[in-house]
């Protein structure tokens, strides 16, 4: 008796969860036997939600700050091999989602130089293959090249204007040529009064000056000019069979 009395007992808890939590006795007893696929009724939505929620990760898994650092096969060593950076030709011939997930990459790689450029100047020594920065900041520079080529290329077949915002060439004051670009305003323009202190034009004493600043600026580039031949006729005399080469080239 106490037997069967305990064996109605459970049976009665098993009956009072089974209605608590929404589970039908029916479907309980037609499927397999067993609890076990009414009990995972409910989670089995919070479960696929989960392995989707995973795909949103850019790093995976079993990294974390590591990826801040250098290769450890590479600590120590004094120099590192590295491919050439990415040239404005090799990056016009991918789409822009291959270019959207190559910048990531580099920007990546970026981190971990400037992470391993800091430690070594913490621990003052030199920075292995530190050229692997310079490459990289290329290729990232190269890309928005490209980039701003295919925005500009997109904006002129849509609307016929190479800038993003209309505009056009204009004057200041001191007779120096700028890019203005338009702006919506409240009130019409010849009542507005901030917009009329702005001067679009300058006195004609103004262009004895701009002659002044274009001479100015014509010496400066030809002394630039000029200071490049004498140190590459310099690098030549100096490293003489460097110099054939280039020039058998």
């Amino acid at each position: 008796m106490a037997a069967g009395a305990g064996v109605g007992a459970l049976c009665r808890r098993l009956t009072g969860s089974l209605r608590l939590s929404g589970v039908r006795p029916g479907l309980v007893t037609a499927g397999t036997p067993g609890l076990t696929p009414n009990l995972f009724h409910k989670s089995q939505a919070k479960v696929d939600l989960l392995h989707q929620l995973k795909f949103l990760h850019t790093t995976l898994s079993r990294k974390g700050l590591e990826e801040f650092f250098d290769d450890p096969v590479n600590w120590g060593e004094k120099s590192v091999k590295s491919g050439d950076a990415w040239n404005i030709k090799q990056l016009r011939a991918k789409s822009s989602e291959d270019l959207h997930k190559l910048w990531y990459v580099l920007l990546k790689e970026k981190n971990m130089l400037l992470t391993l450029e800091v430690e070594s100047k913490r621990q003052l020594k030199p920075m292995p293959s530190p050229e692997r920065l310079e490459k990289v900041e290329e290729s990232m520079k190269n890309i928005d090249l490209v980039v701003r080529e295919r925005e500009i290329a997109l904006r002129l077949l849509q609307t016929g204007h190479e800038k993003p915002v209309p505009g056009e060439w204009r004057h200041d004051f001191l007779g120096r040529t700028y890019w203005y670009s338009y702006k919506e305003w409240p009130i019409p323009w010849y009542l507005n009064k901030k917009y009329k202190k702005r001067k679009f034009y300058y006195l004609p004493h103004v262009e004895r000056f701009i002659r002044l600043r274009l001479e100015q600026s014509l010496r400066t580039r030809a002394r630039r000019q000029s200071l490049e031949k004498t140190k590459q006729k310099l690098l030549e005399r100096k490293f003489p069979h460097l110099a054939v080469k280039s020039q058998s080239q």
